[in-house]
């Protein structure tokens, strides 16, 4: 399995990487990119299973991330981890194609028992 996580912030990378890898009991393969633009370049050499975007990031924000990802046709699952909480911003998030939504901080189990369950489909 291949996980991409996209923030700018590295913790927050190491966070969400760390509560994968101690929750899996099968090999992971981690991809990091600090951008949305970085990320939508590894996108042309890797095909990741699972991707986990912050919202607030330098050069492409995670909105316009999903928008391009939805509109290449690709449909895995993109899981949004960020601190924007208020509800337009949830729905604008959820009309540009994000599976699943996750207002930080949040850390540990309760990610886990969040996001787990796209580990299990």
């Amino acid at each position: 399995m291949k996980v991409l996580i996209i923030d700018d912030a590295r913790v927050m990378r190491s966070i969400i990487a760390n509560v994968i890898k101690e929750n899996l009991r099968e090999d992971v393969e981690i991809l990091e990119a600090a951008d949305g633009q970085e990320a939508f370049d590894l996108l042309e050499r890797q095909s990741p299973d699972i991707i986990f975007v912050d919202w607030n990031m330098p050069r492409m924000d995670g909105l316009e991330f999903t928008k391009k990802v939805r509109g290449a046709g690709r449909m895995l699952p993109l899981i949004m981890i960020t601190s924007e909480a208020a509800r337009y911003m949830v729905v604008e998030a959820v009309k540009a194609g994000v599976t699943d939504y996750i207002v930080k901080p949040i850390v540990g189990r309760q990610l886990w028992e969040k996001i787990g369950i796209y580990f299990r489909k």
